[in-house]
């Protein structure tokens, strides 16, 4: 891996070998924002490298994503981030479900989220923009929210400022911008950009490795490469603070484990009645709090085993409904 070293008053990168801290285990690998103690005097280096990788540093964050559905495995994404940008294009529909997403496992990273509405430039009506700027503050309350064009500069300077301390990494799918928002936040051309696709808009992988720029008026950027999915990794801490309107809502439910669904003294429910909590939210909520159980449960065999019994009190209520109803239609 490539890795940054002192170099009398500057640095320079030397390419270092990390066999000595390979593990079979995908959260413990090198990953772009590690710091690592590197062994640049061993004569045990092959060829055309320069180090060892001997130990990695204990991470203070980690943003890490489900490697897939259908298998228990993580992927670390960047490391040691104070902040995570989350790149949202203003050139498609907003998916303020996504955005849920991204700032939950943003919140659990332990890295302070910040939303990046991209392309803002394409965004004439001034109003129409701090309706969707409103927006999206509704889907991610506390995070700070702004809305950048990397064309006019609209936003740039404000966004530097706030990542001018600590490491930042750079988060988003493919096509929202990220390279170009990446090289002026740099102030060079450090990362190539190419044109959306023409049939469907979407972004080609411009970026397919995770890098770490220097910023002019300080702090430092990791880059990364487009999601097209991120999926959910033992969230529920940043899930609490992303839906904590929803959750401050259940707390006043009459029953401590309210579905939210036909129970009596329904707290979340009347407020969705009332306007007070849009049915999307809750939806939302419903849907990564399901999937980050999933996630959970495929290394905790506690959580297994108690789904599987929800699962089977759910089929046994759902047959005894069937057979009552049955029973009413012969006595009818």
């Amino acid at each position: 891996m490539d890795a940054v070293v002192p170099d009398g008053a500057g640095v320079r990168t030397v390419l270092a070998d990390t066999a000595p801290v390979a593990t079979g285990d995908p959260l413990r690998v090198p990953c772009t924002g590690d710091w690592a103690v590197i062994d640049l005097e061993s004569g045990q280096v092959g060829p055309q490298l320069d180090g060892l990788v001997r130990a990695l540093l204990p991470r203070r964050t980690a943003f890490v994503r489900s490697a897939s559905s259908k298998r228990s495995d993580g992927q670390i994404l960047a490391a040691n981030a104070d902040h995570a940008v989350i790149a949202v294009s203003l050139a498609e529909p907003l998916d303020l479900g996504r955005v849920e997403r991204f700032v939950s496992l943003a919140w659990e990273s332990g890295a302070q989220p910040l939303l990046a509405l991209t392309k803002a430039d394409l965004v004439a009506d001034g109003a129409c923009l701090a309706q969707l700027v409103a927006d999206v503050e509704g889907a991610a309350p506390g995070v700070r929210v702004r809305a950048v064009s990397a064309d006019t500069g609209e936003g740039v300077q404000a966004l530097a400022a706030a990542l001018a301390t600590g490491t930042a990494v750079l988060l988003g799918r493919s096509g929202a911008g990220k390279s170009t928002l990446a090289n002026v936040l740099a102030g060079r051309p450090a990362q190539r950009v190419q044109a959306l696709r023409d049939r469907d808009g979407k972004g080609r992988h411009t970026t397919t490795t995770r890098d770490l720029l220097p910023l002019p008026g300080g702090g430092v950027l990791i880059d990364t490469p487009g999601l097209r999915g991120v999926g959910m990794w033992d969230a529920g801490d940043g899930l609490s603070r992303t839906f904590a309107d929803v959750e401050e809502l259940a707390a006043r439910c009459r029953f401590p484990d309210c579905a939210h669904g036909t129970e009596p003294d329904c707290a979340v429910r009347d407020a969705v009645g009332g306007g007070l909590l849009s049915a999307r939210r809750l939806d939302s909520y419903r849907k990564l709090q399901r999937e980050n159980r999933r996630i959970v449960a495929k290394t905790d065999v506690r959580l297994r085993a108690e789904m599987r019994r929800e699962w089977r009190l759910k089929q046994a209520v759902g047959r005894e409904m069937s057979a009552r109803k049955r029973g009413g239609l012969r006595r009818g």
